[in-house]
């Protein structure tokens, strides 16, 4: 886009000629791959979405601090809606590549290491990401804004209320909180995580009920990951707690594309997506109540 593209040159990182292209697959943001003589750029354009919780503050401190951690790309340089960070030569990962177990090995300790080490290297005000906070909050939203959906939506929040009840007690850590697969890199040699946009204090379970989920594991996979994370067998009682989280992450899902359909100005078909996300949820659901 002609705006972009002279929002991005008018930054004074540059060296020499400059070179833009889009890249594609952001759904909250606008993603630029950038070059000048010093090397290539990822540049991030997006404000603050209030309605969807994200403050780029935020963000910027969680991709320093990710970087600190040894899983995330350098941040060069940030601005008010803007945050450029080193492009990683890489390829993000598809849903099958997540399915993948020899992928899914390599993915735990960088859970782990998003879980456990980020909050070492966090500086300033942080947030928190509780899910059912963020439903309840979304179901405010679609209320103010004449949402196609309202009619579903009390049936959504006793759910949502179920759900927290029955994925404590909690451990908190800190969480990515947006783990669609998009967002994990493989460079050849190692994995990468990126996209900050939700990062925020969780339970681990929100992110490995969020991996499964946006991936299509299987149970034996999703059991798998379960043991591999925690390093002991996975009870009756754990494995209710995380489905429970799994729910809640495809419900949150489901609810931020109903919010998408009314506030956001990508080009992306989220109604799509929401009727995607909701069959999912309501699957998953389903299946919960008969553990």
């Amino acid at each position: 886009m002609a705006e972009d593209d002279e929002r991005i040159v008018s930054l004074d990182i540059w060296r020499g000629p400059v070179s833009i292209e889009p890249l594609e697959g952001g759904i909250t943001n606008t993603n630029y791959k950038v070059a000048d003589e010093t090397g290539i750029y990822v540049v991030r354009l997006g404000d603050d979405i209030p309605v969807h919780q994200v403050m780029r503050f935020n963000e910027l401190a969680a991709s320093r601090a990710a970087h600190a951690a040894g899983i995330s790309p350098k941040v060069v340089h940030a601005q008010p809606g803007v945050l450029v960070l080193d492009f990683i030569d890489s390829r993000p990962y598809g849903e099958e590549d997540v399915r993948d177990q020899a992928n899914l090995e390599r993915i735990v300790p960088l859970m782990r290491a998003c879980h456990r080490n980020i909050p070492k290297h966090l500086r300033g005000p942080a947030l928190i990401f509780w899910v059912f906070h963020v439903l309840r909050d979304y179901a405010g939203a679609l209320a103010d804004g004449d949402s196609r959906h309202l009619a579903i939506l009390p049936d959504l929040l006793t759910a949502a209320d179920a759900l927290e009840a029955a994925a404590g007690p909690y451990e908190i850590v800190f969480g990515h909180n947006d783990l669609l697969p998009a967002n994990i890199l493989d460079d050849g040699s190692r994995l990468w995580l990126v996209d900050w946009d939700y990062a925020g204090f969780n339970s681990p379970l929100f992110d490995l009920g969020g991996l499964a989920s946006n991936n299509g594991l299987d149970e034996p996979r999703e059991r798998w990951l379960l043991e591999a994370y925690f390093e002991a067998p996975a009870d009756d009682a754990l494995w209710r707690r995380y489905q429970a989280m799994k729910c809640a992450s495809l419900l949150r899902e489901t609810m931020w594309s109903m919010v998408s359909e009314i506030h956001s100005t990508l080009d992306f078909d989220y109604a799509a997506y929401t009727a995607e996300n909701l069959a999912r949820f309501r699957a998953a659901h389903a299946d919960f109540g008969q553990t």
